[in-house]
């Protein structure tokens, strides 16, 4: 298995320097970072071109390449053109915020779908089962953005005035509350809830669908039968045996279902302002900031690389016929 891991770690590095001049070439041919100085009436025309020289931007492409290519390798992530902050800080924390909530929502959805997707399969076509399917298509069918502002509308105004609440239950906005100083979980967990319950609704839809084919299926193969036969009792037959084997297809659709969590993270983030790689996705592109959007994609793709790597891990702990060598 370590070497299985070494390799596939090597294997990632021409990966990562394929997805960079993807990466370069699509952000400097989409992104104008001195359009706004062409049309600011304070700035001069000489400004704009000392401005050029500065950032290199007069250079042929595959120069520019190089030089950030060679500056992010070493840690160097550059300069923010509108705040003219270091890049790399801005990142680290707007990750680690995403982080949080991504995570959060992530095993939320698993905790949830596996749970309704097992029950489904052992009670199949009982009212629970059919609840659980009518509402695992509304919950796919629902656009992440409508979802977000009917929560934002129920808790933050309907909700909030019915209760007689001076604010509402769980936040609408933001991660902290304004003016708060120090690290509240109470307060942290307010802010969580309904971004998280954004991000998990289709998540969830899609895992239980996924969770109650693949226990149907391995519900009526022989081994299980076997295990019946022997005595075993029905609880250590769901779990033990063929909830494991139930839990393979589930590794791939999680993995596959990454870019879909990170596409919602763009939009929840920016719907709830919440501080985080998405909502920092959005603020550069608006403003021509190519040097915080260049390493935000890279780091993104590290990200994908990464999560698809412990899914191949995951493979071998759920399933012992699988050896990596």
């Amino acid at each position: 298995m370590f070497r299985f891991i070494i390799r596939r770690v090597l294997a990632s590095i021409p990966i990562l320097l394929l997805a960079s001049v993807i990466v370069f070439a699509v952000v400097r041919s989409t992104i104008n970072p001195l359009a706004g100085c062409f049309i600011n009436p304070r700035a001069s025309k000489a400004d704009c071109v000392r401005l050029t020289n500065d950032l290199g931007l007069n250079r042929p492409m595959y120069v520019q390449y190089v030089k950030w290519l060679g500056h992010f390798a070493r840690g160097d992530w550059g300069t923010s053109l509108l705040s003219s902050r270091p890049v790399f800080p801005d990142i680290r924390s707007a990750l680690a915020n995403t982080l949080v909530l991504g995570l959060t929502a992530t095993a939320f959805s698993l905790m949830i779908g596996i749970g309704i997707g097992l029950y489904s399969a052992v009670r199949q076509y009982s009212v629970f089962d059919h609840l659980a399917t009518g509402g695992a298509f509304v919950g796919l069918s629902m656009p992440n953005f409508w979802f977000a502002l009917l929560l934002q509308v129920f808790f933050g105004i309907y909700l909030t005035r019915w209760l007689g609440l001076h604010e509402p239950i769980f936040a609408t906005a933001g991660m902290v509350k304004p003016g708060s100083e120090g690290f509240d979980a109470l307060d942290r967990l307010r802010h969580l809830v309904l971004p998280m319950l954004v991000l998990s609704v289709q998540e969830i839809a899609l895992y239980s669908r996924y969770m109650r084919a693949s226990m149907l299926e391995v519900l009526h193969t022989d081994y299980l039968r076997t295990a019946r036969a022997k005595g075993l009792r029905e609880g250590r037959v769901i779990f033990r045996h063929a909830m494991r084997n139930a839990l393979i297809p589930i590794t791939t659709v999680a993995t596959l279902s990454i870019g879909a969590v990170a596409g919602g993270l763009i939009i929840t983030e920016t719907i709830f302002e919440w501080p985080g790689m998405g909502r920092l996705f959005v603020q550069s592109m608006f403003r021509g900031d190519y040097l915080v959007v260049l390493p935000w994609l890279m780091v993104t793709v590290t990200f994908v690389i990464l999560f698809n790597l412990v899914a191949d891990v995951m493979y071998a702990v759920l399933d012992p016929r699988i050896r990596y060598r």
